[in-house]
């Protein structure tokens, strides 16, 4: 009931980030070519957290980097509802003919007031307005549209910019960083944008509250301290 609770008491949901990442904390290549960090069992133990989600969230970036499905894939005996897409696309930039847009499972795009597409590559989801700050989507604003619409756990899966910025606005619930045991070097991703810290009392503190070998991977199961 962790998404309920929070969604009644604090009027959001629970935001869960998913992040994969090498052992010198790269996420992609400098190219953007991440298929595929992890092994097939940590892959599989994503499915899980997607379903029990209420929507899954990333960003036009993500899409146009990565072309994600963002849906789940279980075994036929695993299977729930789908739970909502919610692409945060302030200036509808996603292409057509991206796999978030095709209508297989339900998909919210939230973009900026002055977001606009002249042809109907958006007819088969839904797309609302939301507020804007400092050139971005208001992100308390898009978590309480969602609270607002019945969603209690929010899977984010997205890239360092998005993650960062929920992380710099304290948004963040929990984190399940998967560890594979490779190394990426220094020109990869890295795995987070977040603010330049001027000292250390103000970093970011986390606790590991579960933690677990997946095939050849790690999965640490975090929430701030």
């Amino acid at each position: 009931n962790i998404g309920f609770f929070s969604r009644i008491e604090r009027g959001r949901p629970w935001v869960r980030v998913k992040l994969a990442m090498s052992l010198d904390g790269r996420t992609a290549l400098a190219s953007g070519e991440s298929k595929w960090i992890t092994g097939e069992a940590a892959r599989a133990d994503v499915q899980r957290w997607r379903a029990r989600s209420s929507a899954i969230l990333s960003g036009s970036g993500t899409v146009l980097a990565d072309n994600p499905r963002l849906t789940v894939r279980l075994a036929q005996d695993e299977e729930s509802t789908p739970p909502l897409r919610v692409i945060l696309d302030r200036q509808l930039r996603t292409p057509a003919g991206s796999h978030v847009l095709d209508g297989s499972t339900p998909t919210l795009v939230l973009h900026g007031a002055a977001g606009f597409c002249a042809d109907n590559r958006f007819e088969r989801v839904e797309r609302m307005a939301v507020a804007t700050q400092n050139d971005a989507l208001d992100l308390r604003a898009v978590l309480a549209l969602l609270a607002g619409r019945g969603c209690n756990e929010v899977h984010v899966e997205a890239g360092p910019t998005l993650c960062g910025a929920l992380f710099a606005a304290g948004l963040v619930d929990e984190l399940l960083l998967y560890i594979a045991p490779l190394l990426l070097g220094d020109s990869a991703r890295p795995l987070l944008h977040l603010p330049t810290l001027s000292d250390m009392a103000r970093r970011w503190q986390l606790r590991v509250v579960d933690q677990r070998q997946l095939g050849a991977d790690w999965r640490l199961q975090l929430r701030p301290a």
